[in-house]
């Protein structure tokens, strides 16, 4: 197959591309405009395969747009190209709604002009995969889980451009017949991961002995989900997943923020015990820099979510338990930082 990937540079996405260079047959086109939470290097090992090539292009450019898919021919489009970072889009939210709703409604509408003009065995072959995040339905209370037909209310213009991009890829099934599917998954984590989320941020301030900063009380919760985990749940759903059906995506791995926060500094006392900052007074290491900031506006209380629907339906499950995903992570943000 000929697998179209929008957003193929970011941290899913590279991981996305190459488990399909490595573990299928596939030929793969990556599609990014290389914004500054790329990472080529992520693709470093795979650039010269011979089923792998690169356009650098922006999805809301259509004339670009239109040029790859007749070019390429895809059989499948798998798009990951967004703006993700909620911090972000409160300071700046423009660049959220032309990414995330004004490019997913361009490449919505290349792909149904190209999918038109199939003939009947590709055409029936074709597949849209959106790839979307639980931020869309909201926050969660003590209890409770996202479920694929829970209420969407987003609470970050993030979210909500995700939201509506969501609808986007679900009105253009519902109206124009075009193949789609979707997921929404939740936090993911694991290598190449641009260092403004949670994880690398806390590892790269660690090790610089900078405070450790976390959000209010820091008893938000998410459910974290390795990215390796979640690309072949991607795969999974782009070539078996039932048209026009929603898949949520969890790694059953619920922790607050301020726990995550707390076994990273444990495990990097574990890693590099002789770190200027693991040997801190008191005995207290790197939990010392722990510094609690204003919480930011709209800021969700929990995310969980329920992935019955695809373990049931397609069989599968995230096989990395946090502990031990959370200390390859950390080796390999150690190493980089070295």
């Amino acid at each position: 197959m000929r697998i179209l990937v929008t957003g193929g540079a970011g941290f899913i996405g590279s991981a996305l591309v190459r488990m399909l260079i490595s573990q299928t047959h596939c030929h793969v086109l990556n599609l990014d405009k290389l914004t500054y939470a790329s990472h080529p290097d992520a693709l470093a090992d795979i650039a010269a395969n011979e089923r792998y090539q690169f356009v650098q292009a922006d999805i809301s450019d259509r004339a670009k747009v239109d040029a790859i898919f007749q070019q390429f021919q895809p059989d499948v489009v798998m798009h990951l190209a967004a703006e993700s970072h909620v911090d972000r889009s409160i300071a700046g939210p423009a660049a959220f709604i032309q990414t995330n709703i004004v490019g997913t409604y361009t490449l919505l509408e290349a792909a149904r002009h190209y999918w038109l003009q199939l003939e009947a065995s590709p055409k029936a072959r074709f597949r849209f995969h959106h790839v979307s995040t639980d931020e869309v339905y909201g926050s969660l209370g003590e209890s409770g889980l996202f479920v694929e037909t829970s209420a969407y209310d987003p609470s970050s213009p993030y979210s909500a451009s995700k939201a509506s991009a969501d609808h986007l890829v679900r009105a253009w099934h519902r109206t124009y017949g075009l193949p789609v599917v979707i997921t929404n998954c939740s936090n993911n984590y694991g290598p190449y991961q641009y260092p403004e989320k949670l994880i690398p941020l806390i590892v790269n301030h660690a090790l610089q002995g900078k405070p450790l900063p976390i959000y209010g009380n820091g008893q938000q919760v998410r459910d974290w989900l390795y990215v390796e985990d979640h690309v072949n749940a991607l795969w999974l759903v782009a070539t078996q997943g039932q048209l026009g059906q929603t898949y949520n995506i969890g790694g059953l791995n619920e922790r607050s923020n301020l726990e995550v926060v707390q076994h990273i500094c444990d495990l990097l006392e574990e890693l590099v015990p002789t770190h200027p900052q693991s040997l801190a007074m008191n005995g207290l290491g790197f939990r010392q820099l722990i510094h609690h900031v204003v919480d930011r506006p709209g800021h969700d209380v929990r995310y969980a979510i329920d992935a019955r629907k695809i373990q049931r339906e397609l069989g599968w499950q995230p096989l990395t338990a946090f502990d031990s995903g959370l200390k390859k992570t950390i080796e390999w943000l150690v190493a980089q930082y070295v």
